[in-house]
């Protein structure tokens, strides 16, 4: 059943957004506060947030736990102390992490970019030990988003994002999405890495194949390449199990992490094997901020609840009937080329533009994002029930039509 709202187009009032560098096109909107899955802007207007921050707020808004390890994390009176020092939540949320995952060390940063440049280095380093500097490559793939940092842009295939600045780093290649391509890429024996999203999120929320992944791991051991899985976007609890890369049976040589990590605070993470921390020695790599006490100690408690059981139960059970809802609102309203998806990720390729569509469901309270020009994305907090998703699609079949 469809609801036909009263469209109310939002206006855009005055800010300081004056005094900031016009990198972004954001919506003429300015939010004050969100409890649960929604956000409240300057003028007392509620939206229903099918955004979640680009999967950042995986817990929602104004989470009672989220705040009480903030208060907890203040009381200790240490926000930074440098990685000159030891500190206790840094140590105990890296033994979290290798625990879940079945990975050996954790190297914390401060963004998902970031992690990736990361990874690219450590994996060179490892290589470098292993086989010497002509094994130094990285190949990402077809349709893949890393970052816009000079190595991560290099390997993120928008062109409107790299043309700009060209020539980007070298030893970063793109390859299709094919077996054949990768195989004969990594024939050379000059590859150190290959980069892949288990879902491709920017790239129009496309989940590869579980075969695929699984032949890649393969690929990968028989040619001495590591294999890195960016789950920035698609881990942690996202599609439904606590890495993306679980439900096809794998473990990469690294995984990085970010968006929901530290519950909304800017936080970024590599973990990897034993043999790739090994190669990797003290000086090879830092950050100023990575890992600090506070920040630490707020993730510790994020990880915990996305790592709970019955969350990822949650967002299987009900991402399998979101997918399944998805799919009817498609073949009802005619104007929904294609549904891809899994767990709260999920990706609808539209006749119109994406843009103006998410632009026609913000009038009408709903914020969604887009992935290309044609494509819409649905990342809703892991918290939100089948009540609140129905009540988005409805909003959503509405502006279609």
């Amino acid at each position: 059943m469809t609801i036909s709202l009263p469209v109310q187009p939002v206006v855009a009032t005055p800010s300081s957004d004056d005094s900031l560098l016009p990198v972004y096109k954001r919506f003429p909107v300015t939010f004050v506060s969100g409890s649960g899955v929604e956000l409240i802007d300057s003028d007392g207007r509620s939206y229903l947030d099918l955004t979640s921050g680009i999967a950042v707020n995986a817990l929602g808004y104004d989470d009672p736990g989220i705040s009480m390890a903030m208060r907890d994390a203040m009381a200790s009176g240490l926000l930074h102390v440098s990685n000159l020092y030891h500190t206790e939540p840094g140590a105990q949320l890296a033994r979290r992490l290798t625990e879940l995952s079945g990975l050996a060390r954790v190297f914390f940063c401060n963004s998902g970019a970031e992690a990736n440049e990361g990874a690219f280095k450590f994996a060179r380093r490892w290589a470098r030990a292993a086989s010497g500097p002509a094994r130094h490559e990285i190949l990402a793939l077809r349709g893949s988003f890393h970052g816009r940092l000079f190595g991560t842009l290099a390997a993120t295939d928008r062109p409107g994002y790299r043309a700009p600045f060209r020539p980007l780093a070298g030893g970063i290649s793109i390859v299709e999405r094919d077996l054949g391509a990768l195989a004969s890429a990594l024939a050379a024996d000059t590859v150190a890495a290959v980069i892949v999203e288990p879902v491709q999120g920017e790239g129009g929320v496309r989940v590869l194949d579980f075969a695929f992944l699984r032949a890649l791991r393969e690929l990968t051991r028989q040619h001495g390449a590591a294999l890195i899985a960016d789950e920035i976007q698609c881990g942690l609890g996202r599609t439904g199990t606590f890495l993306a890369c679980e439900q096809a049976g794998i473990v990469p040589d690294m995984v990085t992490l970010a968006k929901p990590l530290a519950g909304g605070l800017p936080m970024g993470a590599v973990l990897m094997s034993k043999a790739i921390a090994s190669a990797v020695n003290a000086g090879d790599h830092g950050t100023t901020f990575g890992g600090g006490p506070f920040i630490t100690s707020v993730a510790l408690h994020v990880v915990d609840r996305l790592a709970d059981p019955a969350l990822l139960e949650h967002v299987r059970e009900t991402g399998e009937w979101l997918g399944t809802e998805l799919a009817a609102l498609a073949a009802r309203c005619g104007r929904v080329r294609a549904v891809r998806g899994v767990g709260f990720m999920w990706g609808l390729d539209v006749h119109q533009r994406a843009a103006d569509v998410a632009q026609r469901a913000l009038d009408a309270g709903l914020l969604i994002c887009t992935a290309g020009d044609h494509t819409l994305r649905l990342l809703p907090p892991l918290i939100a029930t089948r009540e609140d998703l129905a009540r988005g699609i409805s909003i959503l079949e509405g502006v279609l039509s």
